[in-house]
């Protein structure tokens, strides 16, 4: 069998920044109709190779070779002219424009001098059919779901002859509906001779929908091969390192269950969103609450915190009812929410006023903030977090997502919560900060705290859990022994039901 051309081929590819060598020698090829996975942690070089290859960084040495034929691609313009485009995980789309306005902006096509919106309007509605998804050319952006969002992202970058596709983090945003539609465009664009790149932290959609995979690690390219010929156990090392893929595996905490619950939700409804539940959760242990989005999970996590208290039931903490914000606050519970960027953090604001910002009474004197005492136990947070940052000061938005969430953990962490809530914890990290996550998760359950952890990701619930809550169309409808060495065939048999 004819293995297929290489379209994409990048020959020691070697990027400095300040005199640190961030990309060292880097070979990587990507063959015509492949689905082609970059793997690697926070600082591994996938965003600056990437960057390279789409013409926002100058290579320092090294060569580009498409279809054989040596490019020099020294702006995004030249990798747009090459047929490469990138598809970013944070998406490039104007909300307040329509669908076709998106896809062709600064190219609309004109009449006599004039846009011709009605042309942009037939040819958007043709790359979408090409697509097979239905959405109105003429919607406004912003009116769309994630998925939709993504399938214009990708129709626009289709509408500019793009041979080459980088998808960042597709699916980081997306429902399991929409990712499985993702997934089915990705199959059809590979059909039609579309390249790709895809980069992902979400280990199990590597072996869904990829053919190869190549790791970086610490600036060099430490693996590539057929992802039939990996195991995850193997990916995980070439990732972290030799010995190191058993901290994403379960181990027995000998977490004792105490006779008295610290957390009791005992029979709480919502309208729409959930019926009669009920659980408990004790000092030192860690509970996972599994389930598909749209089940009820989080509007649970939210009822327990005080931000939505349930219509009928009760919370108790330490036997003591709470409904509130402030009275869960006061009780010990913290919520590390589902989107950090929103939910979470202050974007524009730095690591230490994040850091602070639930805090304020321990860092304050009258009507005076004590920023030095705040600086000084952010500074400590960073280090014992292993926080990626130049400084307390830095502003959070430029952080990587593993350390932004690092963050969110360090602002409740300094609060010691009795009851830490954990919605969705390592989305769009890479797997470093997925496994430091998991084991700071760990030795606070060890120190007495209750944990319970919502995540899609079922390698991740299994690997901390010591009971699983299954929960399906807003009830609770099975706990699992985490002990037992579930697999993640079963769990998502229960999940499905």
């Amino acid at each position: 069998m004819t293995e297929p051309a290489t379209i994409l081929d990048l020959q020691k590819i070697e990027r400095s920044f300040g005199g640190v060598a961030v990309l060292k020698k880097v070979d990587f090829t990507l063959r015509r109709g492949e689905v082609h996975a970059l793997m690697g942690g926070n600082g591994a070089g996938k965003s600056t190779l990437m960057k390279v290859l789409t013409g926002v960084h100058r290579r320092d040495a090294g060569t580009v070779l498409i279809d054989g034929a040596a490019h020099d691609i020294a702006s995004p313009a030249d990798a747009e002219a090459a047929g490469i485009a990138m598809i970013f995980q944070e998406l490039s789309l104007v909300p307040t424009l329509t669908v076709a306005q998106n896809i062709f902006l600064h190219r609309e096509p004109r009449t006599a001098g004039f846009v011709n919106d009605g042309e942009a309007i037939r040819r958007s509605r043709a790359l979408l059919q090409d697509l097979n998804v239905d959405i109105d050319p003429t919607a406004r952006v912003g009116d769309l779901s994630s998925g939709a969002c993504q399938m214009v992202e990708i129709a626009k970058a289709l509408s500019k002859n793009a041979r080459i596709l980088v998808m960042d983090e597709p699916t980081s945003s997306l429902s399991e509906s929409e990712t499985s539609t993702l997934f089915g465009i990705v199959r059809q664009l590979k059909r039609n001779g579309i390249s790709i790149v895809y980069i992902s932290h979400r280990m199990a959609e590597i072996f869904a929908i990829c053919d190869r995979v190549t790791v970086l690690r610490d600036g060099a390219a430490v693996h590539t091969g057929e992802c039939r010929d990996i195991s995850m156990e193997g990916l995980i090392e070439a990732m972290l390192g030799p010995g190191k893929a058993s901290s994403l595996a379960w181990r027995d905490r000998h977490a004792a269950v105490a006779a008295t619950p610290l957390l009791e939700v005992d029979g709480v409804s919502f309208t729409g969103a959930y019926q009669d539940v009920s659980f408990s959760l004790s000092a030192g242990e860690i509970v996972g609450l599994a389930g598909l989005m749209g089940s009820g999970r989080t509007e649970i996590a939210q009822a327990i915190f005080g931000l939505q208290p349930p219509e009928r039931g009760a919370i108790r903490i330490n036997g003591k009812p709470v409904r509130t914000t402030r009275e869960s606050i006061a009780a010990g519970v913290a919520l590390v929410p589902e989107n950090r960027r929103t939910q979470g953090l202050i974007l524009d604001h730095s690591v230490q006023d994040n850091f602070m910002l639930p805090n304020l009474a321990r860092f304050t004197r009258g009507l005076f903030m004590r920023d030095a005492s705040g600086s000084a136990a952010a500074a400590g947070y960073i280090r014992k977090l292993s926080i990626k940052t130049d400084g307390p000061e830095k502003i959070v938005h430029l952080l990587s997502g593993g350390n932004q969430q690092k963050v969110v953990l360090a602002k409740w962490l300094e609060r010691a919560p009795a009851v830490l809530i954990l919605d969705e914890p390592t989305l769009g990290v890479d797997i470093g900060a997925k496994s430091d996550i998991i084991e700071i998760v760990r030795a606070l359950a060890d120190k007495g705290a209750a944990v319970l952890v919502i995540s899609s990701e079922f390698e991740e619930l299994l690997a901390m859990s010591d009971r699983l809550l299954v929960i399906r169309d807003g009830r609770l409808v099975q706990e699992l022994d985490g002990r037992t060495h579930i697999s993640e065939e079963v769990l998502h048999h229960a999940v499905q039901g």
